[in-house]
């Protein structure tokens, strides 16, 4: 895979060294099991993949490669690079500024920029709306167009399904940029709507199975379908396609049910209302889940996720390790005030709260130390520090490496 030019504050001689070292033993990623950081006292354990994704290093590197290439030239983001609010914070250090907020909101008027100016299209891609009217002005988007490979798949596929009759179905937050750039480009080929969950999925099917009236479908899935869309005929062949940093398993388990439901309608002829997606799953989604979910099999008194609150794929990796343990997802190691307190996130709220007493007053505690796929390896390996700050002796960095 492509080594990425970044910068070198993102990355951590640690962390790089603890992942380098699972790569050399395990090139075909055979072995999910997590790393064990034992530093006598505190014992961190550390998923088989975690952080920066190819998307993500690839988005970095094409947005420093702008600011050094176009010194003293206006360069501005659609919106945020990607959900991490460090990056983002550096990047807007260097002169950057955001067109939109993650909403689609303006900070700058279209009016405002000119041909001269240099606009990066961030990781999530962006709508064909937002493309076209860049290039009425002017506008040069190709050149640092940072649109994840992983994304620009999933446009490619809902296009071909499309093509070929099927409407489709997006598992994702309506709201996400990368949900909205993808309802954008699958419009443009078939009815689309998006859907947020297996319990949208289920009442979908409601009006797929002509059991609740049409008038009643503008209700629910306001906001969420097509110009033009109509339940009483675009529901009846079906593909699923994903914003790529939701739950695999839910997306499949969407999927499998929508197939389900065909072939409770059509019977053998249910292939033609219903086309197998399952190849828009992004791989690295599934290996950062698949990798959260083997921690789940070891015993841990804690997990530390860290990333930004507004990512979705670190988000998933919250809920998947709720399951099992009490989680504290935090931006970085400046929410760990101390011992006793600790500033996080209540992602299921969208609330920051304070709690205390969240290190266990015991001897060899087990942490799951994780984050999301825009957080640098250099903000998890500060949360390190930061935890063993708060024993007085710690077995020496060399010696725990030397030991994996």
């Amino acid at each position: 895979m492509k080594k990425f030019e970044i910068p070198e504050h993102y990355r951590s001689g640690v962390i790089a060294e603890v992942k380098n070292r699972r790569k050399t033993r395990d090139p075909r990623k055979q072995d999910f099991a997590p790393s064990v950081l034992n530093f006598g006292g505190v014992t961190f354990l550390l998923p088989r993949h975690f952080g920066f994704c190819y998307g993500v290093e690839n988005a970095i590197e094409i947005s420093y490669k702008a600011i050094k290439e176009n010194p003293g030239k206006r360069i501005f983001l659609l919106s945020q690079m990607i959900h991490n609010p460090a990056v983002n914070e550096d990047l807007q250090s260097h002169g950057i500024r955001f067109i939109l907020d993650t909403e689609g909101h303006q900070f700058i008027e279209w009016d405002e920029l000119t041909s001269e100016d240099i606009v990066i299209i961030p990781a999530f891609g962006t709508t064909i709306e937002i493309e076209q009217l860049l290039k009425e002005k002017n506008v040069e988007i190709e050149k640092y167009n940072t649109t994840c490979p992983f994304v620009e798949k999933v446009w490619k596929r809902s296009s071909e399904i499309g093509k070929k009759g099927y409407t489709i179905i997006i598992h994702g937050k309506h709201r996400h940029e990368e949900t909205r750039a993808t309802f954008s480009h699958s419009y443009q080929d078939a009815p689309s709507l998006v859907i947020r969950d297996m319990k949208e999925a289920e009442l979908l099917a409601q009006f797929i199975r002509k059991e609740l009236p049409v008038t009643d479908f503008y209700k629910v899935f306001d906001k969420k379908y097509s110009k033009g869309f109509n339940p009483e005929t675009d529901l009846d062949r079906l593909g699923v396609v994903n914003q790529t940093t939701m739950l695999a398993t839910e997306t499949q388990a969407i999927a499998d049910y929508f197939k389900s439901v065909m072939i409770d309608l059509y019977g053998e002829n249910h292939k033609d209302h219903f086309a197998d997606t399952r190849d828009t799953l992004c791989y690295a989604t599934n290996d950062n889940q698949q990798a959260t979910l083997s921690v789940l099999e070891e015993n841990a008194d804690l997990a530390l996720v860290v990333g930004g609150y507004n990512s979705s794929n670190t988000s998933q990796i919250v809920t998947i390790l709720s399951e099992r343990m009490p989680v504290y997802f935090i931006s970085d190691a400046n929410e760990i005030v101390s011992s006793d307190e600790i500033w996080h996130f209540i992602y299921s709220r969208q609330q920051r709260v304070c709690t205390s007493n969240w290190f266990p007053k015991k001897n060899n505690i087990r942490i799951v130390l994780t984050s999301g796929a825009s957080c640098p390896d250099t903000i998890l390996e500060a949360v390190m520090e930061k935890v063993l700050s708060f024993l007085s002796a710690t077995t020496p960095i060399e010696t725990v490496l030397a030991d994996l």
